[in-house]
């Protein structure tokens, strides 16, 4: 299975890719996620052809299973994610891809915003988003447990579903 992950934080190496990564082991163990750390991609992400982008949003529609992470901010996904999004086709761009919405923040206040917020967006672009968001503590993700939760109780559900996404 082919696995992506895609951060949008604008630090790089940041905790959301660490935290984007940790749900993409913990869905599929036996695999080890393809990592797209979007500001890597500095202006090339604000118009269309830059080559980079171009193949990273080749390897992101041609994958199985996308883990898409991205901090809270303004309680919202943040531009970083929302250009990359762009590059894809509305209804099409993702057909065959199933996408989880890993949003990070600093409490409770907008843990709906990868329901409400980022999953509309990607089910827009074609994704499979079957799954629920995970929205995650940015200081407390690593130790607390949800990851696990989570990576458990939807693992096999994701097996299930990316199996049966891509068109032969």
């Amino acid at each position: 299975m082919t696995v992506t992950v895609v951060v949008g934080n604008p630090k790089p190496a940041s905790r959301t890719l660490t935290a984007g990564t940790l749900v993409a082991k913990g869905l599929r163990p036996e695999t080890e996620p393809t990592v797209i750390d979007l500001v890597s991609f500095g202006a090339g992400l604000l118009g269309w052809g830059d080559p980079a982008v171009t193949e990273a949003a080749r390897t992101v529609a041609a994958s199985e299973l996308v883990v898409f992470a991205s901090p809270t901010f303004k309680a919202t996904y943040t531009g970083l994610l929302k250009l990359f999004l762009e590059q894809f086709d509305g209804g099409t761009g993702l057909a065959g891809v199933l996408a989880v919405p890993v949003m990070l923040g600093g409490g409770p206040t907008h843990a709906l915003a990868p329901d409400l917020l980022l999953k509309p967006v990607l089910v827009e672009i074609g994704a499979t988003a079957a799954l629920p968001g995970l929205y995650l503590s940015d200081q407390t993700f690593q130790e607390d447990g949800a990851i696990q939760r989570y990576s458990e109780r939807w693992r096999d559900v994701a097996q299930a579903l990316a199996s049966g996404t891509k068109a032969v």
